[in-house]
């Protein structure tokens, strides 16, 4: 079974992690779209509101699971026998900086596989963060979040 995990903090899930996790879905068995818990950074949403949001967007889908952690990736896809770690890229910063990432999961982990897929274009300037502070500003973000979570954050 082609397992991948989807690593982010998904503060909130936006139009850009939805379109990596469908275009992945016919590569994979499973996609397991992880929150990764960092408790030195501080998030504007709960973890149960991001596993909500994230619920609503991929509406039950079986081949989707959801799933929080702590520490290194690389140990979370040992933990769940993923065998691949699925990362959008959506410019030039985000494949060096992600390549790094890569290369020293490799050395950790040989068995593990680290798949870029580039975001398409007219999603390339989508972040949770620049969401996240529109949000925070009283600002529109309808435009970039998925359309199962407008409600909860308009």
């Amino acid at each position: 079974m082609k397992i991948a995990v989807f690593p982010g903090s998904f503060d909130p899930i936006t139009l850009g992690h939805q379109n990596i996790v469908e275009r992945a879905l016919s590569l994979f068995d499973k996609v397991i779209v992880a929150i990764g818990q960092n408790t030195s950074k501080k998030h504007h949403f709960s973890i149960e509101q991001r596993i909500n949001f994230i619920d609503l967007t991929f509406n039950n889908n079986p081949k989707i699971e959801i799933a929080t952690y702590t520490g290194l990736t690389i140990n979370f896809c040992k933990e769940t026998n993923a065998n691949y770690i699925l990362r959008g890229i959506r410019n030039s910063a985000d494949y060096t900086y992600e390549n790094s990432i890569a290369q020293m999961n490799k050395a950790m982990n040989n068995n593990i596989e680290t798949i870029f897929v580039p975001t398409i274009p007219k999603l390339s300037a989508i972040n949770s963060t620049i969401v996240r502070d529109i949000i925070i500003n009283g600002g529109n973000v309808s435009q970039f979040i998925p359309s199962a979570i407008k409600e909860k954050l308009i």
